[in-house]
């Protein structure tokens, strides 16, 4: 018997040496276990939500809701439950999230998520993508994140963040996608060398500061800097861009004239909006672009034949002058044109019979001009109530 048991205890300790090495190639890394575990500590679901329910850390932290694994680390963790409708966690981003050295993907889906952008973010090197977006962060970007040098994504839109776009971030060589937008940043813009950057969206910020000519690479496809404080001409940056797909500089500072250029690009709703540009506006070809918005500008001179092809076209509140040439009622009255605001600016005549029948589907407002309106058409609340401009200031902008 006694023999036995001596036989038996080799052959168990064996067998519990065969399992632990079992367990040690399949168990996650102590430091990831032990940074998800800080991680959980400090998020929780908000009502509705159940994404921790599989957060059980006498498991196995891979198979974990949201967390994905490759040889032992994780590699992507996305926070929260991507269904529609979730309501999302609460809490804050525990600082050892850092301890993650391997991983590349990070998301946290909107929610409650409150307090500062971790400072131990730059420490996950293989980061490639980065999207905190719709919560409550607060604080500045960290300018550390600039040596997160495989960046590719960087989302931190709508949240509270506060001031300026680190001068770091612009040197990301590999920088696709920076989505800042609906935050309180301020200061300017810093220029930007990576050659891959397609999509920079800025917009509902304190921006302001003006554009170098260079500052942003040929390679954007999306720029969107609306609602900010930008100043300076862009006539030079914008020649550049063009690859341009969507372009959106409303509600700035922004000076000088509109590059003719742009509009051949390949853009499907140009806004220009509510800035300071100036000058006559005289695209070199006809203008397919569908929707142009250059209202609430300092631009003057005749209307172009070559915007008659556009669908939905505003140049209100500005100081062209001249007679409307004839194409453009055509195309109105044939309803290729669905919109054209003319308000607001110096014209003094448009050949229209006061009979002509506008196609319901058309939207003509001539009002505040140096010319009685041919035609009564309903205009938009904005264009007030005068049909004309005073004959003193018709008479000083002619002269």
């Amino acid at each position: 018997m006694a023999e036995q048991r001596l036989l038996v205890f080799p052959l168990l300790a064996l067998a519990l040496t065969v399992l632990h090495d079992f367990c040690s190639s399949a168990i996650l890394d102590p430091t990831d276990f032990l940074a998800l575990q800080s991680v959980r500590r400090s998020l929780q679901d908000l009502a509705g939500s159940n994404f921790f329910a599989s957060w059980d850390f006498t498991a196995d932290p891979c198979n974990f809701a949201g967390v994905y694994c490759e040889a032992e680390k994780v590699i992507a963790l996305n926070l929260g439950d991507p269904r529609a409708g979730s309501s999302g966690l609460t809490g804050r981003i525990d600082p050892a999230i850092g301890q993650l050295s391997s991983l590349a993907e990070l998301t946290v889906i909107p929610g409650r998520i409150f307090g500062p952008l971790p400072q131990t973010l730059y420490q996950m090197k293989s980061l490639r993508f980065l999207a905190i977006s719709r919560n409550y962060i607060s604080g500045q970007i960290p300018a550390n994140l600039g040596l997160l040098r495989g960046l590719r994504t960087l989302d931190l839109s709508y949240n509270q963040l506060t001031g300026p776009i680190p001068l770091s971030i612009g040197t990301l060589p590999e920088l696709s996608n920076l989505i800042l937008s609906h935050n309180r940043l301020s200061g300017s813009i810093p220029p930007f060398i990576s050659s891959s950057l397609t999509r920079l969206e800025l917009k509902h910020n304190s921006l302001n500061g003006s554009l170098e000519p260079t500052a942003l690479p040929s390679s954007l496809q999306y720029l969107s800097l609306s609602w900010n404080q930008l100043d300076g001409p862009v006539e030079q940056l914008l020649s550049r861009l063009d690859r341009l797909n969507y372009l959106d500089l409303s509600k700035n500072r922004f000076t000088g004239p509109i590059p003719c250029q742009i509009f051949n690009f390949p853009i499907t709703n140009l806004q220009l909006q509510r800035n300071l540009f100036s000058g006559s506006v005289q695209p070199a070809d006809q203008v397919t672009i569908p929707a142009v918005d250059l209202s609430y500008n300092r631009l003057s001179g005749p209307v172009s034949t070559m915007l008659a092809t556009v669908q939905k076209l505003y140049l209100n509140n500005n100081r062209f002058s001249g007679e409307v040439p004839a194409i453009f009622v055509e195309r109105l009255l044939a309803a290729s044109i669905q919109t054209l605001y003319l308000q607001h600016n110096f014209l003094t005549g448009i050949q229209i019979s006061p009979a002509a029948d506008i196609p319901l589907s058309s939207s003509l407002c001539l009002q505040y001009n140096c010319m009685v309106p041919p035609v009564q058409a309903p205009c938009p609340l904005k264009a007030g109530e005068q049909k004309t401009r005073p004959t003193l200031q018709c008479n000083e902008w002619s002269g």
